[in-house]
């Protein structure tokens, strides 16, 4: 396969290079700067802040902790994750809904933090690890209502084509307060974000590529940057190789892709034995 995207800058992000944090409870990889890790050139990349690679010990978790402007949303690898939040009283939670809910494999919980909010993140299971990314984005603007999003997005859809999560509101920034309630998104049936930024990922085979459509087709800003990333599922036998470079991302790689305008074609190749599992994060 041949490179196509010769205008684009494409620099690896290596799994060694990220933050790392071993709590015994938690063991956490920081692919940009975070809590106690700081590195000058891994601040943000367009509006991603955050993309941590966290695992979580069955009957723990995050406490209780505040949030205000910022998009944050997790996406569930495996095992369980609990979500409750200060906007609905102890005890009155019920069922699943936007503000309890018992996360598994595909599914993706999304919190726009805005004025303030508090919330948790526990592995309740008793046996199982729970492994998950959690991604933060900056907000095109400060001081915006507190909302949640919970969407499941099927491996079986994934493993066709790149499945779109997360699109702009619609709206834009300038949304009404209508409109910010009605909460729709750009794209049709993903998570909408305040923010100039789409993610999807996908699941592909040995030998097969996926192409991804720089801009998600969101109609956003035509310069664009494009973060990879490719979780720790596969026991370090996932392969990706992108626009044909020499370049090979492992396990925990992510990379840098800059210089691109939407509608770019990104092509992103399995070259490895087991299928790989790749998340896109779009961004102006």
């Amino acid at each position: 396969m041949s490179k196509t995207l010769s205008h684009a800058k494409i620099v690896p992000n290596r799994s060694g290079a990220r933050g790392h944090s071993d709590h015994g409870w938690l063991n956490t990889y920081h692919s940009f700067s975070f809590a106690d890790w700081y590195n000058p050139d891994r601040v943000h990349f367009g509006s991603l802040r955050v993309l941590n690679e966290d695992r979580v010990k069955p009957n723990t978790g995050f406490p209780t902790h505040p949030h205000r402007d910022f998009e944050i949303f997790s996406y569930v690898l495996s095992g369980e994750l609990t979500h409750r939040d200060s906007m609905l009283r102890k005890g009155a939670e019920g069922g699943q809904s936007d503000k309890f809910y018992r996360m598994h494999r595909g599914d993706v919980q999304f919190t726009t933090g805005g004025t303030g909010i508090a919330h948790s993140e526990f592995n309740e299971h008793n046996r199982d690890t729970v492994h998950f990314l959690q991604i933060w984005a900056m907000p095109w603007k400060r001081g915006l209502t507190p909302r949640y999003h919970t969407r499941h997005f099927d491996d079986e859809d994934k493993k066709l084509g790149f499945v779109t999560i997360l699109s702009p509101l619609k709206a834009g920034p300038e949304a009404t307060a209508e409109e910010e309630k009605n909460a729709e998104p750009t794209i049709p049936e993903t998570i909408p974000i305040h923010a100039d930024l789409v993610m999807a990922a996908g699941i592909i085979a040995p030998e097969n590529k996926f192409e991804w459509i720089v801009g998600g087709k969101a109609g956003g800003n035509n310069k664009r940057k494009v973060y990879i990333h490719v979780p720790m599922t596969k026991g370090g036998k996932t392969k990706v190789r992108l626009d044909g470079r020499d370049d090979i991302l492992g396990e925990g790689d992510g990379a840098f892709v800059d210089g691109l305008f939407a509608g770019d074609k990104l092509a992103v190749e399995s070259v490895g034995e087991v299928d790989a599992e790749v998340v896109v994060l779009d961004t102006a």
